[in-house]
């Protein structure tokens, strides 16, 4: 089947005239061929706007592929990136709405790289990716016809997550009014000459709508191991996802609920100005990944008796980092303990919340000035947005007056 001149997915279809990957069979009126997607980025300090993006692209298809840029490409058009590229070819495997990774895309998206990897069109956010000399990185896969847009997620970017680490308030914590964070939001992205829509700072606002699009919606079937972990997972990272996937690998057949902490309780064990993401933004970054069945919002800090017989808990994990007694001095995994359920997960990793903070603080000016650099670019675009519609306005204008 040909699409906009391109032969699309050119798998061999069933018997049922479906080839969706992992062999399933549906019925020929239901589908007739998988659509392929391309997504790509550079996918540095993964939050849930990515994962949002990614879900929305296959929600348009069927297999998606998304395209992972190299850290000279990155630093090459827009400054250092906080993650190495392998890092973020990891971080963007474990997205659950993701099929494939490309290690080492092109930063322009050509016709050619779809074709390469037979997809039919490519998806994009409605924000603005341009080149070091400010061209649209995207421009010919529009005037091919094989672009889709995506809405933005309002009220997260890393620009504002940068910002949220180099101011340390606690104003971005879910129950604070914030005159400190408006005056962070009028500091951060944003240039000397106005703001960009794309990279300033909107608030997010949590939906139940949102909480389900991300959710798996499975429950636990018989002969499921469930394995229950807690803690804060701020700035959801590597370090995250390869606890996780060794939290994973515990069962055959493991269904992993992640008890997530309160804003407040997280605050009271870690101090400063963490958590970095309030509860809500934690929320949809544990259950963008694949590795999570559930999530337990503002989960109780003692994994006690009630928590581990209303999930019917198997096995409690928790990883080599520190674990802080609770507030009466108490060791929060005494219950798992004595029932015998407790394992200490190595994953390897040692990337902690803490270090990534500090990456970006080594980094600071570098961010500083890429993000200028970024709004600067931006705001050229807006002008010349502006300027062509008044053009375009004016021109019928002209005509019926002659």
């Amino acid at each position: 089947m040909i699409k906009n001149g391109h032969h699309a997915a050119d798998n061999q279809e069933d018997e049922a005239g479906c080839c969706k990957p992992g062999g399933s069979v549906c019925s020929p009126e239901k589908r007739k061929r998988v659509v392929r997607l391309w997504c790509d980025g550079c996918y540095d300090m993964v939050h849930y706007g990515h994962s949002n993006q990614l879900r929305q692209a296959k929600a348009m298809g069927d297999y998606l592929i998304a395209g992972v840029h190299t850290d000279a490409e990155i630093a090459k058009h827009k400054g250092p990136p906080v993650f190495t590229q392998e890092e973020r070819y990891k971080m963007v495997r474990a997205i659950k709405w993701v099929d494939e990774i490309v290690e080492g895309a092109p930063y322009v998206t050509t016709l050619e790289t779809l074709d390469k990897y037979n997809c039919d069109f490519c998806v994009h956010g409605d924000d603005i990716t341009l080149t070091v000399d400010g061209k649209d990185t995207y421009a010919e896969v529009k005037r091919a016809g094989r672009y889709r847009e995506c809405k933005r997620t309002q009220g997260v970017s890393t620009t504002d997550l940068v910002g949220r680490m180099l101011l340390m308030t606690k104003a971005h914590h879910s129950n604070m009014d914030n005159p400190d964070y408006q005056q962070h939001t009028d500091n951060f992205g944003k240039g000397p000459k106005g703001h960009s829509p794309w990279t300033g700072v909107s608030q997010f606002l949590q939906t139940s709508q949102k909480i389900i699009q991300f959710a798996s919606g499975k429950e636990p079937q018989p002969g499921d191991t469930i394995i229950y972990v807690a803690g804060a997972f701020d700035l959801f990272h590597i370090g995250h996802v390869d606890f996780l996937e060794m939290v994973y690998k515990q069962a055959e057949r493991p269904y992993v609920i992640v008890g997530l902490h309160f804003d407040q309780e997280v605050n009271r064990y870690k101090g400063k100005n963490y958590p970095i993401m309030n509860i809500h933004e934690r929320t949809l970054s544990v259950l963008a990944c694949r590795y999570v069945s559930e999530v337990v919002i503002g989960a109780p800090y003692a994994v006690g008796k009630d928590l581990l017989d209303h999930f019917k808990v198997d096995l409690v994990c928790h990883g080599k980092t520190e674990v802080f007694p609770d507030k009466d001095g108490s060791d929060p995994y005494a219950e798992p303990k004595k029932r015998g359920i407790f394992r200490t997960i190595d994953s390897g990793n040692n990337l902690t919340t803490d270090d990534i903070v500090q990456r970006i603080i080594e980094n600071r000016l570098q961010f500083e000035a890429r993000n200028q650099k970024k709004e600067a670019k931006e705001m050229a675009v807006i002008e010349a947005m502006k300027k062509r519609e008044q053009q375009e306005q004016s021109e019928p204008a002209a005509q019926t007056a002659h």
